[in-house]
Parts: structure tokens; sequence; C-alpha cells
């Protein structure tokens, strides 16, 4: 399937034509478009009359629909394909009216899949490829999700902040150290057992690395006093050790040369652009998933999400399933050298943003426009005051990652309207996470943030954690930093006030704007049972089952 070809047919009609303006369409050079032109003459496709002399035009003229005829191609290949071959089609641009009908067609590949010799598969679609495995560089949520799946933690934090033992069978824990005691026979999916030093080994790569040696920073020794068991030390102190190891990130892993290993429901098989294949691990410490496998495969950004259960063409009934999907804030640089130090400007950015923010629910389907707090508890709207316009200098650098396209395109126009001078500057999603692009060469930018489980801590984490896009401004400024570190001095249960005051203070800066809040409404099939979301409003595939017709 030829796709300069199918580009070729959307774009340009019969008619005539500079053979130049066809080698800008399909983006070849002019040798090269000839060349293709001569080939899909000798198929058939079309026809190509070239302009001879100073100012004759060329003649382009088609015999056939390509896209009609590929789309049939595209039908039976689905049908026979295996799905993450088949998904490649839909990244073509195709016609409104023929993806719609490809992309129907794709979705009976999907859902729960029970083969002949008894696997038990749910085949589910996967918009971004995950970007890291490892627990330590797990910095969004598609890679937290598959972390969640892969990993234990030594504990695990609910959503309303109850601690219970994972890893660990018990612990006991006082004012200056946290003793862990190891459950038995636990394996790694590489067969080894794990041991108090694999724990040690983790916690202790988990203190040392930059992005979270501050937040570990009242921890002073972790260590293995007798076979199972682990003690961490704080002899100042630390209210949130137990939320600290709770964290994804601070997941229990095993590597072994280029491989790492973990103890979680399901083992990674295959990880690559196109698929990722969990399979359920049969030696896992607690109760073994009743899927046999999950698999994830690559489709367009546009492709409607769902989880079903059979490959069945009449349509299916679903029930919905509401988790939050976190909020998005316009977060402002003071610390560079541009006008967006001024207080003035980001006022003015401020109280423009907050004009037009009611718009956002037009555009953004899940957005739920945001004037009050990126904390839930807090109620109200907060006053914005009417600013002046002021004198810019230079246009703000404002950056655009591919999941904020939407609200930052909707930024654009209100910058526009209110006569804010901009340039946007595209940022890899990857480079957004993990280079200091956002924090050096970037004044403004929409950030999204969705919080693993509890709020109270996950707020900590996001204000301190070195993914974190506040971590370099909290860090520069001597107020917000002293706000940030009276958390070490505070008990976790008073955390609420610290996070209040700290975003009173932001917000009176004009540094983090809250523009909106989200939710997912995920549609599952009435057939799926045990649907249970976990660590960032995910479904938990370890308990997900089918009840079988019988």
């Amino acid at each position: 399937m030829d796709i300069y070809l199918h580009t070729l047919w959307r774009k340009v009609p019969s008619g005539t034509v500079q053979t130049k303006e066809l080698a800008e369409v399909l983006e070849l050079s002019m040798k090269q478009t000839s060349r293709h032109l001569k080939r899909w003459e000798q198929e058939g496709w079309l026809t190509f009359t070239s302009g001879r002399g100073r100012g004759n035009v060329s003649k382009l003229n088609w015999l056939r629909n390509v896209e009609e005829e590929f789309e049939a191609e595209v039908l039976e290949r689905i049908e026979k394909e295996p799905v993450e071959v088949s998904s490649k089609y839909l990244l073509l641009d195709w016609s409104p009216e023929r993806k719609q009908r490809l992309m129907e067609k794709f979705q009976t590949k999907f859902g729960y899949v029970h083969r002949d010799d008894e696997e038990d598969k749910l085949i589910i679609p996967r918009r971004y490829p995950f970007l890291s495995v490892h627990p330590l560089e797990a910095a969004d949520v598609n890679s937290a999700n598959l972390v969640a799946t892969v990993y234990n933690r030594l504990v695990s934090v609910d959503e309303t902040g109850n601690v219970t033992p994972e890893l660990a069978h018990s612990y006991d824990v006082d004012r200056k150290r946290l003793r862990l005691y190891l459950k038995k026979d636990v394996l790694f999916h590489d067969g080894s057992t794990m041991t108090a030093e694999d724990v040690v080994w983790c916690l202790e790569r988990m203190r040392k690395q930059p992005q979270f040696k501050d937040m570990w920073s009242p921890i002073e020794q972790i260590h293995s006093p007798f076979p199972l068991v682990v003690d961490i030390h704080y002899p100042d102190g630390n209210s949130y050790i137990l939320q600290m190891i709770g964290m994804l990130n601070a997941s229990i892993y095993k590597e072994t040369g280029h491989r790492i290993s973990g103890t979680g429901s399901f083992f990674i098989d295959e990880n690559n652009e196109k698929k990722t294949t969990l399979i359920a691990f049969k030696d896992y410490f607690q109760e073994r998933p009743l899927l046999d496998a999950v698999e994830f495969i690559q489709v367009p950004k546009d492709y409607d999400m769902a989880y079903t259960t059979a490959s069945k063409r009449e349509p299916e009934k679903t029930v919905q399933v509401e988790s939050s999907s976190g909020f998005g804030v316009m977060i402002m640089n003071p610390h560079r050298n541009t006008d967006i130090a001024r207080k003035e400007v980001r006022d003015y950015v401020h109280w423009v943003l907050a004009k037009h923010r009611d718009e956002i629910g037009e555009i953004h389907s899940r957005g739920i426009p945001n004037d009050t707090s990126c904390l839930s508890w807090r109620k109200g709207n907060y006053p914005v005051p009417v600013v002046e316009r002021p004198e810019f200098s230079s246009p703000l650098v404002m950056m655009e990652v591919s999941y904020n396209e939407t609200i930052t395109q909707w930024a654009k126009s209100v910058f526009e309207k209110e006569g804010v001078p901009f340039e946007i500057r595209r940022v890899r999603f990857f480079d957004s996470l993990y280079s200091d692009i956002r924090h050096n060469e970037i004044d403004l930018f929409v950030h999204g943030e969705i919080f693993e489980m509890n709020e109270v801590f996950s707020y900590y984490v996001f204000l301190k954690n070195g993914y974190s896009p506040l971590v370099n401004i909290l860090r520069l400024d001597d107020n917000l930093n002293r706000k940030v570190e009276a958390y070490n001095q505070t008990p976790f249960a008073q955390w609420k006030e610290l996070h209040e005051q700290l975003e009173d203070a932001l917000l009176r800066e004009s540094i983090m704007i809250p523009l909106y809040s989200e939710k997912r409404r995920i549609p599952f099939s009435e057939d799926l049972q045990n649907i249970q979301l976990k660590h960032f409003g995910y479904v938990d595939f370890s308990k997900l089952w089918v009840r079988p017709e019988i």
C-alpha cells in the first residue's frame, strides 16, 4: 500500500498542476516525484502529461479511486492480519467517513479473546508507546500504569491514605525508624527469590537518584539487620516514610545485565513501538491473574478507547466507569531572563487566562474549567483582579507537547485576542519529561498532572520530585522553598494546610494557574467482571475476568 499515492489522491485532484507542486505535497525531490508518477502511470492509477517549455503546465488525470480501493484492501487485511500489523493502516490520512468505517472494523479486533487452547487474552488499544518500563524512570501515567502491573511495592497506599502491607507482611514504625518484615519466598520474574538485600539495593538507588534525593533527604541509613528484615533510619524524624515507600517509583525490582525483573502479577514478554505484551506470572506471590495475557496495540491518537470482551460485529452493551484524570495548569517560569520574570507580565497573562477559562469546556470534551484550586477539597473560586496590559520587549516562548496541543492552541487564541506576544516551541513528549528544556528555554507551558492515588501525598510528590515542572521554580525562590522545606518538620496529618498555603503563594505570584480538571469515562463491556481502578485511575488487570458462556 503506497502512502505517497494515497497522499497525492487526497490532496491533488485531476487538472493542471506543476511537478514542483506535486513534489512539495509529497515532500520528495523533483526526481523522486517523477519516478513515482511514472510507476503509477504504469500501474494504471493515473495519467500525467508533463508540460514542456517555460510557462507550460502539466496535467494530472486520475483513472481509479485510490482511497476506495485502498479501503477495500485494508478491510480485508484487518480481517486476516494480526492486530499489531493492521493498526498501521489507520495512520493514513483517510477521509473522515472512510476512517470511521475502518475504525469500526478495527474495533472488532480488540477486547477479550478466548482461544481453543484456553488462553484468555485482553487486547486493548494504546495511543502512545511506553516511554519506560523502569520504576525510577516512570514519569508519565502510561509508563506508571505499566509499572503498577509489573512490579510491587513494600506497602500500598489507597486514595484515603490507608497503608497496607504488600511485599512486606508487617512493619514497625516509630519517630526515628521503620522496620519492615518481608514476605517469604517472593519470586522475581526471572525465578530468583527476593531478599532483604534486593530491597535495600532498590531503596538505596532511589534515595540517591537525582529526581528523588530531595524527598529522601531525611533518610540517613537503609540496611538489613537480619534475613527478610529491612530497617530505614531517619534520626530527625520523617512523618511520610510509609507513603514514600508506597510510591510506584519505590517498586522493588532486580537488574541482571540488561534485563529488569519485577514481582508483579504480569511480566513483560514483548515491548516495542507496535505492541506491548504482558503475560500472567504463574508464581505470583498473591492471587494469580485470571487473564493469561494483556496486549497493548498502538493506535492513532483519535482512536475511541474502550474495554470490550469479544470480537463481536454487533455493538456490545457497556457501562461507563468514571475516574479522575487529574488537572491542567499553566505554569510560568519567573526565573527566565525574559519578560516572564516581571510580575506585571505574569499577572496580565493570569488575568487573560482566567477571563477566558470558561471556554475550555467547549474545546476539551473531558475538561471542566477550574477557577477554584488544584486541590479537590478546596471550594469557592479565587478572585483575579483586572490588570492593564504591560509593555512586552519580546514574545513569550510557549511550549507545545503532543498531549497538551488542544489547550495550548486555546491559550494561543486567547493571547492573540488579548495582545500577548508569543511564539510556539514544539517539544517532543520525551524531552518535556527528561530534559531541562522547560526550565531553561521556555517561559510558560500547559502542564497536565494526574495523582497516583492519595491526593495529599501525591500533591507533595508533584511539588518535590525531580520530574516535576515546579521543582526548579520552587528551589530558586527563597520564600517558596521555605514553604516546601516546612513539610519535613510537619506531621503528615497536617499537610493539607501546607498545600493550601503554597498554592495560594503560587497564585499570588502568578506562577501556577489552574485551567481545568478532567474526568475520564471508560466504557467497559457488561461481560467484564470485577472492574477495579488502581493507580492513576487505570484498571487493575490482575483482577479482571470474563464470565464464560456455558
